[in-house]
């Protein structure tokens, strides 16, 4: 049915652009290919490498760790190179450059079972044997060229063997054992250092620390028997040692006491001493008193004497004299009669008169 209206015009489909013509096979661009394969080769060393051999994974690696207290050291096609890394991760080209980390800081290498003879022919073991040793790091170039990565193989653990063996073979099983042990660590590091120093000079042996050999246990034993009886003769000696300490202890108290005593008597006996010259001393004084007193008193009885014979010469005058015969006399009882008159009554006349005379010249004279 025709309304009277236009019919709606269709819309007009777009063109599409035509078509580039297909590139030939063998020209085209393999960048992506390479990028691909690199990549998974990468992913392979760092997926698959760690689970298989130290040395192939050093070889395969891209990126690498250099453990702290060592140095990365490389081989370039074989050839080793003078140039070392530092510690922390680094790049190199995988299974053209090898690499290896080498310690340069200390380090200790275990030596087990050394076996030797003694001059006597005995034969012992050394079960470990423990060397410090420690590579310098300006010396890591020279010490690998001439020796390797396991230098220490060639300077420590063979060497150590050598020097154990000469030393055992000059020596008898009584002085490795026991006389000299205690020389085996220096003797040892001496000389593995002299033999470093020489050829290795990179090389530094800081101690050597060397375990009590094994012996045969028969041998064993007769050490044992002899550690035994020496202990019981040091017990011995000890105990002698200590019974002259006792008796010199016993003697110096004895003469402490001894000198005491005597120091004692001495300071008594001086006491006394002093005594007796205090008494001597004072009997002296109380002598020289005595002295002086009777001195004083014969003194003073000689003034006495003298004054009274001075005074009797005074006295003796014929006033006085009659006076003294008068009071005889008189207090005399006996009374004599008679023609003759005792001669003592003369007597004392005659001495009146004398005295009398006698006066009298020296009242002339005077």
């Amino acid at each position: 049915m025709n309304t009277g209206t236009q019919p709606t015009p269709q819309p007009t489909p777009p063109r599409r652009p035509p078509m580039e013509p297909l590139r030939q096979q063998g020209n085209g661009d393999f960048t992506g290919i390479f990028t691909v394969l690199f990549a998974f080769i990468a992913i392979a060393s760092l997926v698959m490498i760690p689970s298989s051999s130290p040395n192939l994974k050093n070889s395969l690696t891209i990126l690498h760790q250099v453990p702290e207290g060592h140095v990365g050291v490389y081989w370039l096609g074989g050839a080793l190179q003078k140039i070392t890394t530092t510690p922390g991760f680094h790049l190199k080209l995988p299974l053209i450059t090898h690499y290896e980390p080498v310690q340069v800081t200390l380090q200790t290498d275990l030596v087990r079972d050394i076996p030797c003879g003694t001059k006597g022919g005995v034969m012992i073991n050394f079960d470990r044997i423990e060397v410090v040793n420690r590579l310098k790091k300006e010396s890591v170039y020279e010490t690998l060229l001439n020796y390797g990565v396991e230098y220490d193989h060639t300077w420590i653990y063979d060497k150590i063997h050598h020097e154990i063996n000469q030393f055992c073979s000059v020596h008898s099983l009584q002085e490795v054992y026991i006389d000299m042990f205690d020389q085996i660590d220096e003797t040892m590091k001496d000389a593995l250092q002299a033999d470093c120093t020489r050829y290795a000079p990179g090389i530094e042996i800081l101690s050597v620390r060397v375990t009590k050999p094994r012996i045969p246990e028969s041998v064993r034993r007769n050490f044992e028997q002899m550690e035994e009886e020496r202990t019981k003769v040091l017990v011995s000696v000890e105990r002698q040692r200590v019974a002259e300490k006792e008796a010199e202890t016993q003697k110096k108290i004895a003469i402490t006491e001894a000198e005491k005593n005597a120091h004692v008597s001495k300071i008594i006996m001086e006491q006394k001493l002093m005594e007796k010259d205090s008494l001597r001393m004072q009997e002296e004084i109380s002598n020289k008193m005595y002295i002086a007193r009777e001195k004083s008193l014969a003194d003073a009885k000689y003034y006495q004497t003298m004054r009274e014979a001075e005074a009797n010469k005074l006295k003796l005058t014929p006033q006085f004299l009659e006076l003294k015969f008068i009071e005889a006399i008189t207090n005399n009882s006996k009374l004599f009669f008679g023609n003759k008159i005792p001669s003592m009554v003369l007597g004392q006349r005659l001495l009146g008169n004398f005295l009398q005379e006698m006066e009298g010249r020296n009242n002339l004279e005077s």
